[in-house]
């Protein structure tokens, strides 16, 4: 797969009724994971989202999910660009590029879903997600 550049959306609660109403606008095929199925399964937020992706039939990608426990929401910081693809070399240089001058909120390293993620703020204060997916075999 390529590599792909999409906006990632971060919701105070309401990520599941705003991606719903996403697809109504857009159409299309809607992914939601929730953060119980990641292992949080009793937590409060357990049935809030922790992933969503929406693929428009015209090849629109929005991504978004409900501030992670832990995080503070802030309206002004309900967006991202998200980074994916398989390609480790080269979504590792977009990282170090990006998260050199800036600050690292998560480091880049394998997940519980299998992947290797990380969360950044680049040097002018733009929020940067890279998730290098794992080789499917």
């Amino acid at each position: 797969m390529a590599s792909r550049l999409n906006p990632y959306l971060t919701f105070g609660g309401d990520a599941r009724q705003a991606m719903e109403f996403y697809k109504e606008v857009f159409g299309g095929t809607l992914e939601l994971k929730t953060f119980g199925e990641f292992g949080q399964a009793g937590a409060p937020e357990a049935d809030k989202v922790m992933h969503s992706v929406l693929e428009s039939p015209s090849g629109l990608t929005l991504m978004a999910s409900d501030t992670p426990p832990g995080m503070t929401y802030t309206s002004g910081d309900s967006f991202a660009m998200s980074l994916t693809g398989d390609d480790d070399a080269e979504l590792r240089g977009y990282w170090e590029r990006l998260s050199a001058g800036g600050s690292v909120a998560v480091p880049l390293e394998k997940q519980m879903w299998g992947d290797t993620f990380g969360m950044c703020t680049d040097r002018f204060g733009i929020r940067w997600m890279v998730n290098i997916g794992s080789a499917q075999g």
